[in-house]
């Protein structure tokens, strides 16, 4: 089954055209970029902001428990500490969880590295047990905060 291709650039989503049709693919970048650029809720006492943001569907879960997207968004406000990279890790990683629950990746790994003294960069391995190993890159989403 194939997916639209949806793509981050610079603070955004898109959708990738491919001729005079759109792109699509096996529906994996699609669901990284939803599962990391979609606002989780945070819940009580979770964050200082003044918003929890989040999805409303995740108050009518299909699976209790479940969440839609990550906790990223918290990050827009901090300085710029090596500190917050850890932070950003557990994010990414809650966010892309449930690939690995739903048997569509045996392991996700993240990692977080400042670039400079504004962006920070993401790096996405996925695990799958009969496909290639899928790599992802997102740096431009906290540059310029």
């Amino acid at each position: 089954m194939s997916d639209i291709r949806t793509a981050w650039r610079d603070f955004g989503g898109e959708w990738q055209v491919s001729g005079p049709s759109l792109a699509d693919d096996d529906g994996l970048q699609t669901a990284v970029v939803l599962s990391l650029f979609t606002d989780r809720v945070a819940a009580a006492g979770e964050t200082a902001q003044t918003s929890w943001r989040g999805w409303w569907g995740d108050a009518y879960p299909e699976v209790e428990g479940d969440k839609i997207g990550s906790r990223l968004w918290e990050l827009a406000r901090e300085k710029r500490l090596p500190s917050v990279l850890g932070r950003a890790e557990l994010y990414a990683r809650e966010a892309l969880q449930w690939l690995v629950d739903d048997g569509i990746a045996s392991d996700v790994d993240v990692s977080a590295e400042l670039l400079g003294t504004v962006v920070l960069g993401l790096s996405i391995s996925i695990k799958r047990s009969t496909k290639p190993v899928v790599q992802f890159r997102f740096e431009s989403f906290w540059k310029g905060q």
